[in-house]
Parts: structure tokens; C-alpha cells; sequence
């Protein structure tokens, strides 16, 4: 593999990673499922023991979420290329959580320090692109 091959897949995972947080906060649940294999893998920060797997079952998770405003902010995204067809991740997550603010203004932010966390990714060339196959995600302190 070409050293140009690997910085082209680095980067198109590292968007991924971005792209999925800027989809979340937009509540677009339907891009995101898309990000995924058919067959893919999630576990929330907050649930890693509970597998959620499959696009059909990951649709029903999110659209199961109550409604929340949210703002995810990746940091140390480090992606290490083990072939032409796959690729691993890490990164943290910090996720900002708030309210509506009665007036209509900017949201208000919840209490409390924001959840800080990780993410161990699996990534797998589709048809469709750059996929994850697996997303664990995991907290890093108590909330």
C-alpha cells in the first residue's frame, strides 16, 4: 500500500468519526444507520455491554432516544490502517448536553461536566464507502 493510499483512508475514517457526531447533535438518524455495514456494531458510551447490531436495530435505538440537545466534540482521533479494506480507531468524545431555552435563544446547558468517553472503531470498505463496522463506545469518568 502506498503511503498516499493510507493517508486517503486515514482521512476518510477520521471524517467518518467527525461526520457521525456533527449527524447526532442533527438528530439525522437516518445518515447515520447509513455510516454503518449492514451487519454493523454499536455500543453507547453508557451501555457498553449492550450490543445494539444490524441497521434495523440500530434505527430502533435512535429513534428511541427522547429528544435532547447534544453537542459531541472529537479529539485525539488517532486511525491505523490494517489493509486496503480495514481500519481501526480511537478517539474521545466529550458530549455537551442542554435544554431548550424558554425565550428561544441559545440552549441552556445542563449541569454538571460533560460525559467524557471513547470510542474503539472498526471500519470496513463497502460498495457504499467507508463504513463502521463496529463502534464501542465507552465512558472514561463516572458521570
Amino acid at each position: 500500500m502506498t503511503p498516499e493510499t493510507r493517508r486517503a483512508i486515514e482521512a476518510d475514517c477520521a471524517r467518518l468519526i467527525h461526520h457521525y457526531a456533527n449527524l447526532t447533535d442533527a438528530h439525522d438518524w437516518e445518515a447515520i444507520v447509513a455510516l454503518y455495514t449492514e451487519d454493523g456494531l454499536m455500543t453507547r458510551p453508557t451501555a457498553p455491554d449492550a450490543p445494539i447490531v444490524g441497521r434495523e436495530a440500530l434505527m430502533e435505538a435512535f429513534t428511541a432516544r427522547p429528544p435532547r440537545i447534544s453537542r459531541h466534540v472529537c479529539a485525539n482521533v488517532v486511525v491505523d490502517v490494517t489493509s486496503e479494506t480495514e481500519a481501526t480507531a480511537f478517539s474521545v468524545i466529550l458530549l455537551f448536553m442542554g435544554a431548550q431555552a424558554e425565550d428561544g435563544g441559545l440552549p441552556v446547558k445542563g449541569e454538571g461536566a460533560p460525559l467524557v468517553g471513547t470510542y474503539q472503531d472498526k471500519f470496513r470498505k463497502t460498495a457504499e464507502g467507508w463504513r463502521f463496522a463496529e463502534r464501542r463506545g465507552a465512558l472514561s469518568f463516572r458521570p
